[in-house]
């Protein structure tokens, strides 16, 4: 394409509010706009072309009427979808960004974004290591799963941690730091082929298959027989309530996210809280974007663990934005195995 021409631009768009889980006819692909490959004159953004997208459960809350107290707002009927991705600069209005920079963070479920807000995407300048990474493992989630461990569960060597939904970025990522810490690891996910990766890939010491156990807090007492320090919690609900029951005296609970209660028309209550006060336990949630300061310390520890093999990584990549919504909807099922990913484009 040639700099400054008018091209259609291929998005993911938002039909209307939800209720519940989210389903493929809730989006719609449209390539009704056009955008100008050159950023406005006097403009301060950045025009990328999207290279990979990540689909993420959390969008499906903000598919909701939903007011959020601080960090989300919801989608707009009729909008771009947004989210984290990975994008090429086409050209910039930005000192900090200049024409053929790879860049990750915030941008549109499109072929093209026009990123008026450039302190949500961040430069690229390690590409030693596959691209797609930055909408994982060396981004966004990646982020996440070092916050919540290192700042948030504070760890010991020797201590005994448990990660629900540890399969997933997150989980995985944590699952590892853990070992890497000396730590004894147990987790949780939703079907064989799951298990699996935590048995083979990661290292867990013990892991199960939360959808074949009648009951969560036997499971974990058969799995974690020593109980746990840490629980890295993706999910709330019914595994929360059984973590509770298994905490260690001085344990600590990280709330990363709760995807059994999202897009749910009740949410369920938990009610072993009063062993957090039992066992002194504590625990606290997180939003991964106030560490961002602590991206490059993060790299520092992580790059060179990738580089050595010491931190293993799946992915489950679909190619094409026309894709994306059937990918994203199947993160509600299970269907994914590793990070979901979408491709619009190779660089």
């Amino acid at each position: 394409m040639a700099e400054g021409e008018e091209v259609r631009n291929k998005q993911v768009l938002l039909k209307d509010y939800i209720s519940g889980f989210p389903k493929e006819s809730d989006m719609y692909i449209s390539t009704d706009k056009t955008i100008r490959l050159k950023v406005p004159q006097g403009c301060n953004g950045v025009l990328v072309k999207n290279l990979y997208l990540s689909c993420d459960t959390y969008k499906g809350l903000l598919m909701q009427k939903v007011e959020f107290p601080s960090v989300f707002t919801s989608f707009t009927p009729g909008s771009v979808i947004t989210g984290e991705g990975v994008a090429k600069v086409l050209d910039s209005g930005h000192p900090n960004f200049k024409k053929g920079d790879l860049v990750w963070g915030i941008t549109g479920w499109e072929e093209y974004s026009l990123i008026t807000a450039p302190d949500s995407i961040f430069k690229i300048e390690h590409t030693d290591v596959p691209l797609s990474y930055y909408a994982g493992v060396l981004g966004m989630h990646g982020m996440t799963a070092y916050v919540g461990f290192y700042e948030i569960g504070t760890p010991k060597k020797g201590e005994y941690v448990f990660v629900s939904t540890a399969s997933g970025v997150v989980g995985q990522l944590v699952g590892q730091f853990a070992k890497l810490m000396g730590c004894y690891v147990v987790g949780s996910a939703g079907s064989k082929g799951k298990v699996d990766l935590l048995k083979n890939k990661f290292g867990f010491d013990e892991y199960f298959n939360y959808k074949e156990e009648h009951d969560l807090d036997a499971a974990l007492k058969r799995y974690s027989p020593e109980g746990i320090d840490i629980y890295f919690d993706n999910v709330g609900g019914e595994m929360l309530d059984a973590a509770l029951l298994n905490m260690r005296k001085h344990g600590r609970i990280v709330v990363c996210g709760q995807t059994s209660q999202y897009n749910v028309d009740k949410p369920e209550g938990v009610k072993n809280l009063m062993c957090l006060i039992y066992m002194q336990v504590r625990m606290e949630g997180f939003v991964v974007y106030d560490y961002y300061p602590q991206y490059s310390k993060f790299l520092d520890i992580v790059l060179p663990c990738i580089r050595e093999g010491k931190i293993t990584y799946v992915e489950d990549i679909v190619e094409g934005l026309e894709n994306g919504p059937a990918a994203f909807v199947g993160l509600f099922s299970g269907r994914n195995v590793g990070k979901q990913l979408v491709v619009v484009a190779h660089e």
